[in-house]
């Protein structure tokens, strides 16, 4: 069985055969899965799967890219749901420096906020980083997130960077751009990560693996990304499929039987 640790199966789209595809995927070799919340409507919605599936838990927090609809009001709301008992994580929390809004000391203000918020509730987070390398390692470096732990999301930084996460506790979660042809620096970097601190992820409905890249993803894409990384790793996609699942287990504090 395969651990999803980061989907989107609320968004939209998935409106049209979001209960089917749920409903199937522990037939079809994916034993649990991790909805990731990006905004409040998000994390609204992701609360509500989780309570439907019995195998599917939830990640609530806010994006960098929404952070700024948060208020002190809507940031109590947060922390009230991350007590519910199938919430695994804060996430996804960080920093998003591809696009210019909300402003760069938005995006921190809250990023720090949620850091302490899953310090506050003992939940492990779930982090963002796109073109912001050096913010993010500081951030986490000055919050001592090793003592929170956690994950690095669709991680995509260089070798040097993927050590200094590892080194602070982190998993890095790895996806379908590990199967993408121009992929180099993100290969590079997981031949050196040890196999017992990978995590598989989708980020679905986004970033599909080759032979689906451009379409719609889902977490029935995990195998590609298991055979990818099983390639690089010298392994079987058993082996991958084995360790990954314990791994995410330790990351989100869960019991490891399916």
């Amino acid at each position: 069985m395969i651990f999803e640790t980061h989907a989107h199966y609320d968004d939209k789209a998935f409106e049209a055969d979001r209960e089917e595809l749920l409903a199937a995927l522990p037939q079809k070799g994916i034993g649990r899965v991790v909805n990731v919340g990006s905004s409040l409507d998000a994390c609204r919605r992701t609360i509500a799967l989780m309570e439907r599936y019995p195998y599917l838990y939830g990640a609530l927090g806010v994006h960098p890219s929404d952070s700024g609809e948060l208020d002190e009001d809507s940031f109590a709301w947060l922390k009230e749901q991350c007590r519910l008992p199938k919430c695994v994580a804060v996430g996804e929390i960080g920093l998003d420096y591809y696009w210019d809004e909300p402003d760069r000391q938005t995006q921190k203000k809250w990023f720090v906020r949620q850091l302490r918020l899953a310090r506050e509730v003992g939940l492990p987070v779930v982090i963002h980083s796109r073109d912001a390398a050096k913010d993010t390692i500081d951030i986490l470096s000055e919050e001592k997130a090793e003592e929170v732990g956690g994950v690095i999301h669709c991680f995509s930084y260089t070798r040097e960077s993927a050590r200094i996460f590892l080194d602070m506790g982190f998993y890095l979660g790895i996806g379908g751009v590990l199967t993408f042809q121009n992929a180099k620096k993100l290969k590079e970097a997981v031949e050196v990560v040890p196999l017992d601190r990978i995590v598989l992820e989708t980020d679905s409905p986004y970033l599909a693996p080759v032979p689906n890249r451009g379409k719609r993803n889902s977490s029935l894409n995990l195998p590609y990304v298991a055979e990818a990384l099983a390639a690089i790793k010298g392994v079987s996609t058993e082996e991958v499929e084995r360790v990954t699942w314990e791994n995410a287990c330790r990351l989100y504090r869960m019991a490891d039987g399916v």
